[in-house]
């Protein structure tokens, strides 16, 4: 099957994968105790809620890559996937997935996902996006870091450009109006729907 040419994230080369699980997950240590419960800019999610749905899309990385279907793996990862230590979790999910990632010729292999069969190349690139701008959000609900680096900003950025409005699939909100002028974070999140607001510190 061909890969999808309308609203999934489009395929690049040189995906910045380890960096942009430094990113998120260097946001992850930072959540204090009280700050679990914390609501993000994702509707309806909570801080942990949004770390468990990375966790679990890390988690899924090595079954796919082997060639797993998704009625295969079923509800495996459905759920709660951070038990006591949400930290180590989403650590050695990251871990095993980024090793997955890392075998040769792991970008060349069919990926089953729910909308149809892709490159490991197509999944990587859709799957840093997603960390690129979760790492966002989680900065925001916790008061941490949010300006992102370049190297990942620009990477979403281009991945998602061309696509139009994408509150059509589902997964995000309508794009936010943003200035011409406007720098290549502020532009990533207003695609997404998103509104950076610049704070001191940030």
């Amino acid at each position: 099957m061909a890969e999808p040419a309308h609203h999934e994230l489009a395929a690049l080369p040189g995906t910045p994968y380890p960096q942009a699980l430094a990113a998120f997950g260097e946001r992850v240590r930072l959540i204090g105790p009280g700050q679990w419960d914390a609501p993000t800019p994702c509707a309806d999610w909570s801080v942990r809620d949004l770390v468990n749905h990375l966790t679990g899309e890390q988690l899924w990385i090595p079954e796919l890559l082997m060639g797993a279907t998704i009625a295969e793996i079923g509800g495996r990862f459905d759920g709660d996937v951070l038990g006591d230590d949400p930290v180590a979790a989403w650590t050695a999910a990251a871990g095993a997935a980024r090793h997955a990632f890392a075998v040769p010729g792991a970008t060349g292999l069919t990926v089953h996902l729910s909308f149809g069969d892709v490159s490991g190349q197509y999944y990587l690139d859709q799957v840093t996006t997603d960390l690129v701008i979760h790492a966002w959000d989680l900065a925001e609900g916790i008061g941490g870091p949010t300006r992102l680096p370049a190297g990942l900003v620009d990477f979403a950025l281009a991945a998602i450009s061309g696509y139009g409005d994408l509150s059509g699939t589902g997964a995000f909100a309508p794009p936010v109006p943003v200035p011409d002028d406007a720098d290549p974070q502020t532009r990533l999140l207003a695609l997404t729907g998103r509104r950076d607001r610049p704070r001191e510190g940030r």
